[in-house]
């Protein structure tokens, strides 16, 4: 490696392979540590102007030594645009992630209180077995969520090595994190898993200035995992069945403790936490033949790798692991059909006056002490799912009237705007309104309907031809057809319930105040992950900045 000396721009030093680097390198080095854009910046050295050329010439080929002096300045026509680019960049940034706060914030707060879905997004908070569990209070619930969900989308952003904004979601994570009672949060390791990412992300970023609030952060994160984890692991190993799936992240968590401690002037220590961190990093290693192995039963070589490296390359231990996560993924894929099911149900009943779901198991229980399901829903519904309230109601004749009336009444609005979105569809297709609405009341699909009038037509086209009277399965069907169906089909929240019943506003009013797009993003994120992804770490990275430290403690030894 050789020196170059900067001056202007920014001052200091930077290492380079003069026989590797180009101009083009160089000068995306000087601008990132510059503050500024690579086409902003002229770089002169020896009273020249360094051109990129075709950007394959290497510096040592244009006359570039070691301890050469380098003058980087601003291009003064570039400058304005230059900084008007980056303002209006980090703005659009900051309302990206301001939308994204809100659409957590949103998402949370409708999953958490019992508040009706305005679509099939349902989260619920699950523990490593994949058992849906029950943290703390409903303001609990809600902070875990928010929490887990830009925890989740801030560790999406350092897979794609955006690290800076990655770094600014898993603060607000945090953020969320923090509105949780703290007696809750010690039985979960998301914090502390949030805690080591945020620190990887100074790491990949190389901010030394972090380095103070890295280090307590990292012993939080220790502690906290010694409460949630167990001493020595025991609680995860139990859990798990005797595999080793937090090895990754204590590496991880090894490497940034070394990495501070280096930083900090505190070599002996830098150096024993390493080594660690390097024993750990060989342990995970999969040998090409255990691979090799698994892949051979059909799994997938990343499926394959991380039941290996959980499993401490036992072959036997790492297969089962493989078939218990098939078959959890199946059982979810189960579960999840019963949730959209579930989830249909509810939004048939419609919404309380504060806009929450019917409690299906409140529900469920008045169903088998003899209430008809409908009934029990409707009762729930306006009692906002207070089951003794439900009772009393249902329970006194002339309410239990009332109760009844209104289901009916909404049947007949849902039919009449049934058949109503049905007669335009066929007086869209050039049908006369009062023939087509003989046909859509005489009951059956649009389709039928529309089968109807196209005999009538060739009836009176053809009043002795019986077999055109009489053939009417074989009467051409317009190509809009199926589109009419699915455009015509009835949404199964009865808006007219909610505005004449609650006072409030309708589904379709509350849906333009959602933002969709954010929420899709955080939904998409969530769907890809399951319980063990915070674990399912790569390492390569980390095993090669171990090297480096070890190397550089090694250099600073001599």
């Amino acid at each position: 490696m050789s020196k170059l000396k900067i001056a202007g721009t920014w001052a200091g030093v930077i290492d380079v392979e003069l026989d590797n680097w180009t101009v083009p390198m160089l000068r995306e080095e000087v601008a990132k540590r510059s503050n500024c854009g690579p086409n902003s910046i002229n770089l002169i050295c020896a009273g020249k102007v360094l051109k990129d050329g075709d950007g394959n010439d290497k510096l040592g080929q244009l006359g570039i030594k070691n301890n050469s002096k380098i003058l980087s300045t601003r291009v003064a026509a570039d400058e304005g645009k230059f900084i008007k680019n980056e303002l209006m960049a980090e703005e659009e940034r900051s309302r990206r992630l301001a939308r994204l706060k809100s659409a957590a914030a949103a998402m949370s707060q409708r999953n958490a209180d019992g508040t009706l879905p305005f679509d099939d997004q349902v989260i619920e908070l699950e523990d490593q077995s994949g058992r849906q569990v029950k943290l703390g209070t409903e303001t609990d619930q809600r902070a875990i969520m928010m929490g887990l969900m830009l925890h989740t989308n801030g560790k999406e952003l350092i897979n794609k090595g955006n690290y800076k904004e990655a770094m600014e979601v898993l603060t607000m994570g945090e953020e969320a994190f923090s509105l949780c009672d703290p007696k809750v949060m010690e039985f979960i390791d998301n914090p502390p898993i949030l805690q080591i990412d945020i620190v990887w992300c100074y790491f990949m970023l190389r901010d030394i200035s972090c380095l103070s609030v890295a280090g307590e952060r990292l012993k939080k994160a220790r502690q906290n995992f010694e409460r949630s984890h167990g001493k020595d692991s025991h609680r995860v190993r139990f859990l798990q069945g005797g595999r080793y799936p937090e090895l990754a992240l204590y590496l991880r968590l090894e490497l940034l403790e070394g990495v501070v401690a280096y930083h900090s002037g505190q070599f002996d220590k830098s150096r024993k936490v390493l080594t660690s961190a390097r024993e750990r990093f060989i342990r995970l290693q999969v040998p090409d033949e255990a691979l090799s192995l698994v892949m051979s039963m059909g799994f997938r070589e990343h499926d394959a790798k991380r039941a290996l490296r959980m499993s401490n390359q036992d072959i036997e231990s790492a297969i089962d692991f493989l078939v218990e996560q098939k078959a959890k993924r199946l059982q979810k894929r189960v579960e999840d059909l019963q949730k959209q099911k579930e989830l249909m149900e509810q939004k048939a009943y419609g919404r309380t006056p504060l806009k929450k779901a019917v409690d299906l198991q409140k529900l469920n229980e008045l169903v088998s002490i003899g209430f008809e399901k409908e009934l029990a829903a409707e009762a729930l519904r306006r009692n906002e799912n207070d089951t003794q309230k439900s009772l009393d109601d249902l329970t006194n004749p002339e309410i239990n009237s009332s109760i009844q009336f209104t289901i009916e009444s909404r049947k007949r609005r849902r039919q009449q705007k049934a058949n109503d979105a049905s007669i335009e569809t066929l007086v869209q297709m050039g049908f006369e309104r009062s023939r087509a609405s003989e046909a859509v009341q005489a009951g059956g699909t649009v389709e039928e309907a529309m089968l109807r009038l196209l005999s009538q037509q060739q009836s009176a086209s053809n009043p002795t031809d019986d077999a055109a009277n009489n053939n009417t399965e074989s009467a051409p069907i317009p190509p809009a057809a199926s589109d009419a169906v699915a455009s015509s089909s009835v949404p199964l929240t009865d808006d007219i319930v909610e505005e004449e019943d609650n006072g409030g506003s309708s589904t379709a009013e509350k849906v333009e105040d959602r933002d969709e797009e954010m929420e899709d993003v955080l939904a998409d994120g969530l769907a890809k992950v399951d319980a063990l992804s915070d674990y399912d770490i790569e390492v390569t990275k980390e095993g090669e900045a171990i090297n480096e430290y070890l190397a550089m403690l090694d250099s600073a030894g001599k």
